[in-house]
């Protein structure tokens, strides 16, 4: 059986996010097979860490404080210009990973800020807590399993009465197991998988859309392996494709209502879902090493793409799939 091999994929450049996220590019490895030098894209960029990666294993869902290295969401790092002054936002899975990552830099945009998140994962969202209050934001945490209806469909009602609206909605949280063929994929992890990444995204949409006003904005979090799925995964990777189909069909009807919806699509991000089951064990020491960049992405580097989306500027962006990969293969427009 081929197993999960990123080495396997090709270059390809997103001419749609070129522009969005070209302020965080990473470090690309020039001729890494050669042994010459790797050149820094950015200042920041050369200082974030490399493979090869400890390996580790937690199980699910996982915590940032239990990583090494430990992912960089722009506590410290990310700069903010005020461009989502006023905002209101929701993001699911906002205790780790982009959703913390996005978190952070919404407040530091100026954005009030409530997540989502399971309970196992408080200590996350207390960090989280931390920084978005150190921000003097407005912070709201709503802890719960987003495979339970009644909990999903009662978050946007919760935030809109404790934020005072809502107008940014980001569909971000995710399972993920690696599965050596069909076989071994259960029935209830099949159930898990498709509960938490898309019936919370259809409940929680729905029932959104009612506090969201023209000019609010829809995210939903994709992943390159919509376009390229690996062979373990065989569940997430249905679910990132048919986030693709929700995004597009959903920025066709919410155009005349004047809501923007887009999605972003991330290549390999060092964050908990991975070490916690997402990939085998024995490939998270050279996880995203076969990307052109060469190494993982950090979830501060995501942060831009979901800043650009909620930001009123963007106001002619909708139905669009912005990618963040290192250089590989991404689902198209």
């Amino acid at each position: 059986m081929t197993e999960f091999d990123p080495t396997r994929r090709a270059f390809v450049a997103g001419a749609a996010m070129a522009g969005a996220a070209s302020a965080t590019a990473p470090a690309f490895a020039q001729n890494r097979q050669s042994g010459s030098q790797d050149a820094a894209m950015t200042r920041q960029a050369a200082d974030l860490p490399e493979p090869p990666y400890p390996r580790q294993e937690q199980p699910w869902p996982g915590l940032t404080g239990k990583m090494d290295p430990r992912p960089d969401h722009g506590e410290e790092s990310y700069r903010g210009s005020g461009r989502l002054k006023g905002k209101r936002a929701l993001i699911t899975g906002g205790d780790s990973g982009i959703g913390r990552a996005t978190a952070i830099a919404f407040a530091k945009e100026g954005a009030d800020v409530a997540i989502a998140y399971l309970p196992q994962e408080e200590p996350d969202a207390q960090d989280v807590k931390t920084v978005v209050e150190r921000e003097g934001r407005k912070f709201a945490a709503f802890p719960g399993d987003l495979r339970d209806q009644g909990y999903t469909t009662s978050l946007p009602q919760k935030v809109a009465e404790e934020l005072g609206g809502l107008d940014i909605l980001v569909n971000n949280a995710a399972y993920q197991q690696w599965v050596p063929g069909l076989e071994e994929l259960s029935d209830e992890q099949f159930d898990q998988t498709m509960k938490t990444n898309l019936y919370a995204m259809f409940w929680l949409t729905k029932a959104a859309l009612p506090h969201l006003k023209p000019g609010a904005a829809i995210i939903n979090s994709s992943s390159e392996v919509a376009a390229s799925p690996p062979d373990i995964l065989i569940d997430y990777s249905m679910t990132k494709s048919a986030i693709l189909s929700f995004t597009k069909t959903m920025a066709k009807q919410l155009a005349s209502r004047g809501i923007r919806v887009n999605a972003v699509a991330p290549g390999p991000i060092w964050t908990p879902l991975q070490v916690a089951g997402g990939q085998k064990p024995e490939n998270i020491p050279q996880f995203g090493s076969s990307t052109p960049i060469g190494r993982a992405g950090q979830p501060v580097e995501l942060a831009p793409l979901y800043v650009a989306l909620a930001d009123p500027a963007f106001s002619y962006s909708t139905g669009q799939v912005f990618g963040a990969t290192g250089g590989d293969p991404q689902p198209g427009a």
